[in-house]
């Protein structure tokens, strides 16, 4: 695994803090309309990213994962102003206001969606990994889900699959305990889902994932086993979201204790922590990296404030042309 230095650690409290803003900022303007829709978003599980991040490749490694999926791709390099663009409909945004919350996409980067549909994304995950297997292209696949997804027939099948054809690809499973409202005790005889790779024989394990340092190292041992042929891994990352399932959840499974239970485990305080206590950064260097933060995202704001929505006629030049259809005007 790469070594995690001071530098590192700054960079994870920057961008965590940064994906954690960028998240706040969101909810504040869904509450003013400005962003419409569902809006999920992905406070208390910014760990699973980061250090995530730390183990990939950036030159070559995919990423897909499922609808709360905002933060992923400015981690894989994409500008956050686009992906607030995106969220906003506007016309320069990821998808120039087509895909909106849930279908944040880029090609560019290799972030492969944002998926609305529960466990859509995990054959396409265990796709992309067969398409880079059968090319003999040096690329690994992470493929994120949540804990309800993995009651999907589809979950199945690409685990079987997976193994069968040695796919490079790592399937992870952030448990943050409810699929939506319904606790994961409500609707499984074991709890403990990482032990589903078991009927699989898939390498397969718990990681804490409130800690960027576990989930670095997990995710690393995955990615040089899926490189080196050594085929998929399933990691259940055991992690929290501080806010509900999506804006519209008021929460009525959970108590605030709870929740509060879970905010003394912050990831973003575990880093802060690290770097106070090793003298990384001093409060006056801290205090301008939360300034920055602040700064950042109100230009990300402004940007998608400001942007245009698309033209009526982006609507006919995003579909199929066919000539037996003339009333459609393509460019």
């Amino acid at each position: 695994m790469k070594k995690i230095t001071k530098e590192v650690y700054l960079k994870w409290y920057e961008d965590m803090l940064f994906w954690r803003k960028f998240e706040d900022k969101l909810a504040q303007v869904y509450i003013q309309q400005k962003v419409r829709g569902f809006l999920h978003l992905y406070n208390g599980q910014e760990a699973v990213l980061a250090g995530s991040l730390h183990a990939m490749d950036l030159t070559k490694d995919r990423m897909i994962t499922a609808y709360r999926n905002h933060v992923q791709p400015i981690g894989m390099g994409v500008d956050p102003k686009a992906v607030m663009a995106e969220l906003y409909g506007k016309v320069t945004g990821t998808s120039k206001g087509m895909g909106g919350s849930m279908h944040i996409f880029s090609k560019e980067h290799r972030f492969h969606g944002g998926h609305g549909i529960v466990g859509g994304q995990i054959p396409l995950g265990a796709g992309m990994a067969f398409g880079d297997k059968y090319f003999g292209r040096d690329n690994v696949t992470l493929c994120y889900m949540g804990d309800g997804a993995v009651r999907q027939g589809s979950f199945h099948e690409a685990m079987n699959l997976a193994m069968l054809w040695q796919l490079p690809v790592v399937f992870i499973c952030e448990n943050n305990g409810y699929a939506m409202g319904t606790s994961v005790a409500r609707t499984s005889h074991s709890t403990e889902i990482w032990k589903l790779g078991l009927g699989y024989e898939m390498p397969c394990g718990p990681v804490d994932g409130m800690n960027p340092v576990t989930v670095a190292q997990e995710v690393s041992k995955a990615i040089e086993r899926a490189r080196t042929g050594g085929g998929p891994t399933f990691l259940e990352m055991k992690t929290y979201r501080y806010r509900g399932h999506s804006m519209s959840d008021a929460q009525h499974y959970r108590t605030k204790e709870e929740v509060q239970e879970y905010q003394k485990i912050d990831p973003i305080t575990q880093v802060l922590d690290i770097i106070k206590e090793n003298k990384y950064a001093t409060d006056d260097e801290i205090k301008e990296i939360d300034a920055d933060v602040k700064k950042r995202v109100a230009e990300c704001e402004k940007f998608a404030d400001e942007s245009d929505f698309p033209p009526v006629q982006q609507l006919y030049d995003m579909v199929y042309e066919e000539e037996d259809v003339p009333f459609v005007q393509h460019k």
